[in-house]
């Protein structure tokens, strides 16, 4: 125990900069999670009044698009409120609040992007037994399982989290509130807390990484396979935008957290988890629409009866 004044509350520095710059960000911003939300919302309405979509690798994108929604609703309000006052403050309940839940869905995210790999091996490697493995019960189990191991992981260590005084320092260098900062303010030994807090980063982040490479080793040597051109790009075609987004996700997961210097180029880590948690979220819908040619119909097909209904 360290002999300090408790502390009640932490300040957020956000992305300190000129006053000609809050502006702008705030609006960009602002901007970014209109589109995350509209985006990732329109594609949960598509798949669920569209029976051609109502298949699993639509079942896990609504999946992915309800967690996206909520993953940025936790950070980007709070962010934003760094642009318009000048010390934005967050109780400590609310900021271990926050920290759950953005740990919580991030760590759920991995889950599924995982899933959804296995669901395009079955569909690639095993074509004539997928109907029969991925069924509408096997696609709930799995999406269950996934959000409640990416709950348990993050409460069990959130449980322990809560227990802490607090006192010090409480001005946290980033825009959200990141447990690396609240561990810093804790007046008591967090020793174990970081050892749980590194073996659940082993586990998610490289295991699931593992899985999701060894689906995908399967994958190409399948589609190698293939005889016909059009064949071989058919089938590349269905896993190509989860590639993508499972690419930027673990792209700027690793940098952050697994490179040698995550600890001493703190400011990097700041800038980067933007990607992650504010660009990835928005880019998701965009990147499984641009490719797809099932959704952009559905969603023409939408688009049309609407006019026709305000057209009567």
């Amino acid at each position: 125990m360290r002999n300090c004044t408790a502390i009640t509350e932490f300040i957020l520095l956000g992305f300190p900069g000129g006053q000609g710059f809050q502006a702008p960000l705030f609006i960009v911003i602002f901007l970014i999670y209109v589109l995350t939300l509209v985006g990732n919302g329109l594609i949960i309405i598509i798949v669920w009044i569209e029976p051609r979509l109502q298949i699993p690798m639509y079942f896990f994108l609504c999946n992915l698009a309800f967690l996206e929604i909520w993953y940025t609703t936790t950070v980007i309000p709070k962010l934003l409120e760094t642009f318009v006052v000048a010390k934005t403050v967050i109780c400590i309940p609310c900021c271990l609040l926050q920290a759950f839940f953005h740990f919580f869905l991030g760590t759920t995210e991995f889950l599924i992007l995982t899933v959804m790999s296995f669901d395009r091996y079955l569909a690639i490697c095993k074509p004539l037994r997928y109907p029969s493995i991925m069924t509408s019960n096997l696609c709930l189990q799995l999406a269950i399982i996934s959000w409640g191991v990416g709950f348990t992981i993050v409460f069990c260590q959130t449980v322990l989290l809560i227990q802490l005084p607090f006192c010090g320092n409480n001005v946290i260098n980033h825009f959200y509130c990141d447990v690396g900062p609240i561990l810093k303010a804790a007046c008591a030994d967090t020793s174990m807390l970081e050892l749980l807090g590194l073996l659940a980063t082993i586990v998610v982040i490289p295991g699931s990484l593992l899985l999701t490479i060894i689906s995908y080793i399967y994958i190409v040597s399948t589609i190698l396979r293939i005889p016909s051109v059009n064949g071989r790009q058919k089938a590349f075609s269905t896993c190509a935008s989860h590639l993508t987004v499972v690419s930027l996700l673990y792209g700027a997961v690793l940098f952050m957290y697994l490179r040698p210097t995550a600890h001493s180029s703190f400011k990097v880590n700041k800038v980067v988890s933007v990607l992650n948690t504010i660009l990835t979220p928005l880019l998701n819908p965009f990147i499984y629409t641009i490719r797809n040619k099932e959704v952009k119909g559905a969603l023409k097909q939408a688009i049309i009866s609407s006019k026709l209904c305000h057209a009567k």
